[in-house]
């Protein structure tokens, strides 16, 4: 699968694919075009990393659809709507749905250049903040109850001594979980362990 950041723009009107995909490639970017919202759909193209161009009005499925139909599969994709002044209330709507942007046509090249370079970096940054959550979720699945009782502790700051007297349990067994967890969770510091923790409970 290729994990380089793409720009999918989707437009059934062959004149704005092949003009809006010239500048994007001029500029250096990876383009793939499509010519409606289901053929994106069907190509499996928004499981990777990029971001959506694409008209709110098309045949078929709009770009509202497509956009709903992303948010409801989990997919966090970025989506950049183009718009005529009639469609700015349904970009609006798009906008508070989710969407990255939406720019109103005409547009200047430069706007657009600068708007999907923003929705790119946004991705990549998203991408890698949800790695990080699966890694810090998959390394706290290795704790036993008992470990996580004593992570939860260390977190809010409790002494050994504190946490045996809740947990009713010996200091020296605190201390014997306490270096498990930071074995578990391959940490070197406090700071590693709250890290790990707060991005284990992280929600998107």
């Amino acid at each position: 699968m290729n994990d380089a950041p793409t720009v999918f723009l989707i437009d059934d009107d062959q004149a704005v694919r092949d003009a809006v995909g010239l500048l994007l490639r001029t500029d250096g970017l990876a383009v793939e075009t499509f010519t409606s919202a289901a053929s994106f759909l069907e190509s499996g193209a928004a499981e990777r990393a990029g971001c959506l161009v694409l008209d709110v009005r098309m045949p078929g499925m709009s770009g509202l659809d497509l956009q709903q139909q992303l948010r409801a599969r989990g997919h966090r994709t970025p989506v950049i709507f183009m718009t005529g002044h009639g469609d700015v209330p349904m970009a609006i709507r798009a906008m508070k749905g989710g969407a990255f942007d939406f720019i109103e046509k005409p547009f200047q090249g430069k706007t657009l250049l600068e708007r999907i370079h923003a929705a790119l970096k946004l991705d990549t940054c998203e991408r890698h903040r949800r790695t990080q959550r699966a890694d810090a979720a998959a390394r706290m699945a290795q704790l036993s109850p008992r470990e996580r009782e004593v992570l939860e502790r260390i977190a809010l700051g409790r002494y050994n001594k504190t946490i045996a007297a809740e947990l009713g349990i010996s200091v020296s067994t605190v201390e014997i979980h306490r270096k498990r967890v930071m074995e578990k969770l391959q940490a070197e510091s406090l700071s590693d362990l709250i890290r790990t923790l707060a991005l284990a409970n992280d929600e998107e």
